[in-house]
């Protein structure tokens, strides 16, 4: 029996990692968190401002996000992340070694239209641009896949779980 993956759901805002990452859990049969949920208010505060984190911000945040996979190790789980450069993904694996991510892709305009839509949500679609200027994609080093966000969510989602399933046991 294959031992579930803990996936983190990974991209720049916009991509949909709130809305693949629950469909993506629900299909693998584990639970899902959301990383928006593992800030501090602090950092809600800053980015709802209109101002980027920085790495001083991030570090507590991607440590409590690896707590949360360390524990799911073995069992599966699926967390939301942006995980935009590889030094938060290898924090992430420092804590939770065998994680893989999903990194959600897509065009520039796509995610800029479906950021607009979205209602309710800190991030503004000012902080695009940093973004993707911040944004490292998966190196060929790094246990995941990158899926493309065009299309519906369930179709996004498909994707992504074939691609998992094309990665190793995290055994």
């Amino acid at each position: 029996m294959r031992t579930p993956h803990v996936v983190v759901v990974m991209g720049v805002a916009g991509t949909g990692k709130t809305t693949i990452g629950p469909l993506l859990a629900a299909r693998l049969r584990v639970p899902y968190a959301e990383g928006d949920d593992f800030h501090p208010p602090a950092n809600i505060a800053t980015m709802s401002a209109g101002t980027p984190l920085d790495d001083d911000d991030r570090w507590p945040w991607l440590d409590a996000i690896g707590a949360w996979a360390h524990g799911r190790a073995g069992l599966g789980g699926v967390v939301s992340c942006s995980a935009l450069k590889r030094s938060y993904r290898d924090r992430l694996r420092a804590a939770a070694p065998g994680v893989v991510f999903v990194h959600l892709t897509g065009d520039r305009a796509l995610i800029e239209d479906r950021m607009g839509q979205r209602q309710g949500h800190f991030m503004p679609t000012a902080l695009l641009d940093s973004q993707f200027a911040a944004l490292q994609p998966l190196g060929a080093d790094e246990a995941g896949a990158a899926v493309d966000v065009s299309g519906s969510p369930e179709e996004i989602t498909e994707r992504a779980a074939k691609a998992l399933a094309e990665l190793p046991d995290a055994s």
